[in-house]
């Protein structure tokens, strides 16, 4: 275990500041997050602008379909289980205090979904931020890889921000192949 935490102490600064496919994404759509493991367990915060998206139905807390509204999103992969499914675990988080996460075990196949999740976001002005902290036991087994994503906007206006661009013909974030490994400190 002391190996795994020294290992994962820290991603540095991602910027999740292009489109899905690799283009340049607007200023004001640029999203700072960072994330690591601290005495509590696995530490995100999110910095972005609030575009101002419905919140989803329901108060805050555990969210099914997050997906569908204004969200960041970070997925964490780890290292194939016994069968040789990739294992990871992602991450979305709302500016509305809405939350989801999910352990997967090859590509979209959930095996555990709302998981607990210590969450607070908050909305000032144009901009939101988050902290949340997952428990440790809910990471795979590195060495990591991982990217992070930012979606917003309705119907035609909908727009899917990557760290790191994702290959294929439309937005498809569970191409967790493609994903770099986590820089780590």
């Amino acid at each position: 275990m002391v190996n795994r935490l020294r290992r994962l102490q820290a991603v540095s600064g991602v910027e999740i500041a292009r489109t899905w496919d690799g283009g340049a994404a607007d200023p004001s759509e640029i999203v700072f997050l960072t994330a690591g493991l601290t005495a509590r367990g696995f530490r995100i915060t999110v910095d972005a602008p609030y575009h101002g998206d419905p919140p989803p139905p329901g108060p805050p807390g555990p969210t099914d379909g997050l997906w569908d509204f204004e969200v960041v999103e970070l997925f964490v992969v780890g290292a194939a289980d016994e069968d040789g499914r990739t294992r990871y675990t992602e991450i979305e988080l709302s500016p509305h205090g809405h939350h989801l996460v999910l352990e997967l075990a090859g590509e979209r196949n959930v095996v555990r979904r709302l998981l607990p999740l210590d969450y607070r976001a908050a909305v000032d002005g144009g901009r939101w931020s988050g902290e949340a902290v997952l428990s440790r036991r809910f990471l795979p087994p590195p060495p990591y890889r991982g990217n992070a994503f930012a979606i917003h906007g309705r119907d035609a206006g909908r727009r899917y921000l990557a760290a790191s661009p994702v290959p294929g013909e439309k937005p498809d974030f569970h191409r967790v192949s493609s994903f770099p490994e986590l820089a780590m400190r």
